[in-house]
């Protein structure tokens, strides 16, 4: 039933970039308009990578303060949503210890002083993560070896949304999604994984009370909300960890059909929802984690290299003069032969380099295969590859749970690729939904809604989904050609992917 409109603010903050997105939610639909955006990265300084929270913090002010000024009625919510493993530090007064570190700065040596104590499938099994190095775990223990007075003198962990959260209200919790990502959350238990924990002499004091998303968490402090002109709006605890949000939008029309979701973007977040978490070996072998639902369920996925791939492949061709649009890029690839050249895009040589074409070439080149040589074969490898990787995921899914998938639902900034939404549905054999764009945003604003009390469950939250957004269907074609393809990307898949939240 339609009502009036009601305003609430999507705070939605990403490794490269933060926005400010108003949602209009009338009972049945929302809208969505951008009203602010800002660039955001880490900052290396001493050998230590960091965020510039203080940078990210006043962004989210301005956000509140252009609001105010739009004269659109008053703010009934906001929520915050970000990427997963980082955190601050709080001291016993309340203040903030230093910049957050970013995962960036741990190694696999930080990992493997970790596994001396407790092996990574031990690990695995208490936690229902995999072992990567960006883990939050790893990151406190490397500061623990090391004698930190930052983690010695910590009164309160906070990852990147609650800390945000925190500035704005005073209030201090873990969310529920974000405290997933952490290595640190014990699903059995429903809790953080405290003897583990304890063992590592990473101090217990600073852990925070997991609090449920789709419930409201405190409301501006004055002193914020009397820079932006506003009144003391709440807080809603949504899907904090961006790719949890991203999944609650997800538009299931049937909660019994089999589907997985590919929250497509940077990077590939690519998995399925159930009321439990899944705990195999087959599960660590091949790099997927537990990670929490807005719904308080889970999400067993895997974390894929994604389109950063062809951003960084765009990034270079525009500084050797050539500045192509993405609509250019996928019309030159849609021109180049198919399946000529293919990668792996979890692939270790893919991580961290300055040159992406010429590092797509030197790995084609190492395994046998035609070098691609324009930006078209280049960009069509890519988008090959992603959508082969994507089966792989999808197999080892079916494997693992002993059911086929029978749909697969892509949100995010990748539905407007709509070559590569085609491509993956050939390769999977699957049924594709591609929308909405703006998945995170939409999630984080429909789940501000659910603890308003204007929306009861997922279902309706998904339901209103499916109102407000125009969604693409791409059935699958040739479907058999992919078939060789499939086994020559097997053959030349090389080191574990090395994964970004």
């Amino acid at each position: 039933m339609k009502r009036n409109q009601l305003n609430l603010l999507a705070l939605d903050l990403g490794s490269s970039n933060g926005r400010g997105i108003l949602g209009r939610f009338d009972g049945e639909k929302i809208t969505l308009e951008e009203i602010h955006r800002f660039e955001n990265s880490y900052i290396e300084m001493g050998g230590m990578v960091y965020w510039d929270i203080l940078h990210i913090f006043s962004n989210i002010k301005r956000a509140f303060q252009k609001f105010s000024l739009m004269n659109t009625g008053g703010l009934a919510c906001f929520g915050i949503d970000a990427w997963g493993n980082d955190y601050g530090l709080i001291d016993k007064n309340g203040r903030l210890l230093s910049d957050a570190r970013s995962a960036r700065h741990t190694t696999a040596e930080d990992m493997e002083r970790v596994h001396q104590i407790v092996p990574g499938l031990e690990l695995f099994y208490q936690t229902g993560n995999s072992s990567y190095t960006i883990n939050t775990l790893y990151q406190l223990y490397r500061r623990v070896c090391e004698g930190d007075p930052g983690i010695e003198n910590a009164n309160a962990m906070l990852m990147i949304p609650d800390l945000l959260a925190f500035f704005c209200t005073g209030e201090m919790h873990s969310e529920y999604t974000i405290s997933t990502t952490t290595a640190m959350y014990n699903p059995t238990l429903k809790d953080w994984n405290r003897e583990t924990i304890r063992r590592l002499g990473i101090p217990e004091r600073i852990l925070q009370p997991i609090a449920a998303p789709g419930t409201l968490c405190g409301e501006l402090l004055p002193s914020v909300a009397a820079a932006a002109s506003l009144k003391r709006v709440p807080c809603a605890l949504v899907g904090s960890h961006d790719t949890a949000s991203a999944a609650a939008a997800v538009p299931v029309s049937d909660n019994k059909e089999n589907y997985a979701f590919c929250s497509s973007g940077t990077w590939s977040l690519f998995g399925i929802e159930t009321d439990t978490p899944i705990f195999q070996d087959e599960m660590y072998e091949n790099g997927f984690s537990n990670e929490g639902t807005v719904q308080g369920g889970f999400r067993p996925l895997k974390n894929i290299t994604g389109l950063w791939l062809l951003q960084e492949c765009r990034k270079e061709w525009r500084r050797n003069g050539k500045d192509l649009s993405y609509g250019e890029i996928t019309a030159a690839a849609q021109r180049s032969a198919p399946l000529r050249s293919l990668i792996d895009p979890g692939h270790s040589d893919f991580f961290g380099v300055t040159s992406m074409p010429a590092q797509i070439a030197q790995y084609c080149k190492r395994t046998g295969q035609p070098v691609p040589r324009t930006e078209g074969e280049t960009a069509r490898c890519i988008c090959e590859s992603l959508a082969l990787k994507y089966r792989w995921t999808i197999e080892r899914l079916e494997a693992i749970t002993g059911r086929p998938i029978e749909r697969l639902y892509i949100v995010g900034g990748g539905t407007q690729n709509k070559l590569l939404n085609q491509m993956t549905a050939d390769c999977t054999g699957k049924p594709v939904t591609a929308g909405p764009v703006e998945g995170a945003c939409v999630g984080n604003l429909l789940t501000q809604a659910m603890a308003l009390g204007e929306i009861s469950n997922i279902g309706e939250l998904r339901e209103v989904v499916r109102n407000s957004f125009i969604l693409e269907e791409y059935e699958p074609k040739q479907s058999a050609i992919w078939n060789d393809a499939f086994e020559r990307m097997e053959a030349i898949s090389g080191s574990r992917d090395l994964p970004e939240k």
